[in-house]
Formats: structure tokens, sequence, C-alpha cells
């Protein structure tokens, strides 16, 4: 059966599979291989099988709003509607305070196209060099829905608060992660290791609020 046929089959058979917990199928809405490894990582240990976007030949959605929350919903309802199956989303983005809560939403083409994360770093150290407030946050908000038209999409929001540092550090993690300071850590969020990352990070703040509201939604407690 074409994907894009099964309707609601997608959820049907999520909800039966968790007594098999190696079939849960769940498409993320994106193609960013970072965000692919985090949330592999995460959902793993719940026998999530998580399958990106890009195995379905699907193109990346519009991501035309001013908020994170309403890109997040396009992003989950436009790959349930082109796979069949239950889709997981998220809009993300490093708040610099000083600059208003930029780059926000425009956090993967802050420096414009074509996406950069070196030259949106070297915007975002410049934008904030001349002012004193260096105060930064990390924001991720989670769109799950199960099937294109569900009306009732499970949300789950995160906040991570550090600093913007003008000389990066770390090899690990994504995007902006070698400028985010961790004051407390003394250390930025690339030189974290995986697991404790995943642990800290808003995305995985946000996950662990998604896992307790799908655990509800299914009445099961065997991935608790």
């Amino acid at each position: 059966m074409d994907s894009r046929l099964r309707g609601n089959d997608g959820w049907r058979d999520f909800q039966v599979s968790v007594k098999n917990p190696m079939s849960r199928t769940l498409v993320l809405a994106s193609n960013n291989p970072g965000k692919l490894k985090e949330f592999s990582q995460l959902l793993a240990p719940l026998g999530f099988d998580v399958r990106p976007q890009a195995e379905f030949n699907i193109p990346e959605a519009e991501e035309p709003h001013v908020t994170f929350v309403e890109n997040a919903l396009a992003k989950a309802r436009h790959a349930a509607q082109l796979t069949g199956w239950p889709a997981l989303a998220d809009d993300s983005g490093i708040c610099a305070n000083a600059l208003g809560g930029a780059p926000g939403v425009w956090s993967a083409r802050y420096a414009g196209e074509p996406k950069s994360d070196r030259r949106n770093n070297l915007k975002l150290v410049a934008d904030l060099a001349a002012l004193t407030d260096k105060s930064a946050y990390y924001y991720c908000v989670l769109v799950f829905v199960r099937h294109a038209n569900d009306p009732q999409p499970i949300i789950a929001e995160g906040r991570w608060n550090g600093e913007v540092r003008a000389e990066p550090s770390g090899q690990g993690g994504f995007g902006y992660d070698p400028h985010f300071w961790l004051p407390t850590l003394g250390k930025t969020a690339a030189e974290l290791p995986a697991d404790e990352k995943n642990r800290l990070s808003h995305r995985g703040q946000a996950l662990r609020v998604l896992i307790d509201k799908l655990n509800k939604l299914v009445e099961i407690d065997e991935y608790k």
C-alpha cells in the first residue's frame, strides 16, 4: 500500500506495536543528521524505530511561521501526510536575550542561505560583540501527531540556559554548541559527552515531557 494512503493505519499500527517495542515506527520530520542522531539516542531505550523523512524521499516542509510551535506543527503534519505514520517534529533554536530573542526561529538560517553553522555562529558572535549581556538559551518545542489531521497534537517544550562565548570550544554536538557556554559546568555544550548533553539539553528536557504524555496516551507503563 502506498504510504500516503495509509490514513490513520500508522497510528493503529503504533498502538498495536507497544507489545513489540522494536516495531514502533516513528517518522522524524527533519533531515538534520545531528537531530536524527540525538533523537535516535534518546528514543532507542524506549524501542522506537526513528526513521528520517529523507528515507521516504520527503522534502523539508516550509517554515513560514514566527513561532517555534507553529513551525513544528507544520513539519509534523507534512511528514505524517506523506508517510501515513505518526510523526515527530521539533523546532528549536538559540535565543539571545540582548537581541530580543534572536536568532530564535531563524537560528538555522541566521546568516542567510545556504545554511551554515559556521556562518551562523560568526554572525551571532558579531551581533553580541558590543553588548554586555551574553546570556542566551536554547529552546525546543516538540510536536507529535498520530496522523496528519490529528486534532490533538502532543506538544512538549524545553529550555536550556547558558551564554554565548566568542571563542568556540569542543568537537561534539552541532549548530551553536561550540559557542554555547554553560557556566555551572565550565564548558560548552560541544564539550559534553553525548549522554550528558541528552540529559541536560532543551531537546532532552522536551522529550522527557513528551514521553510522559505518550505513556499516558497509549496507556502502558512498560517504558517508564
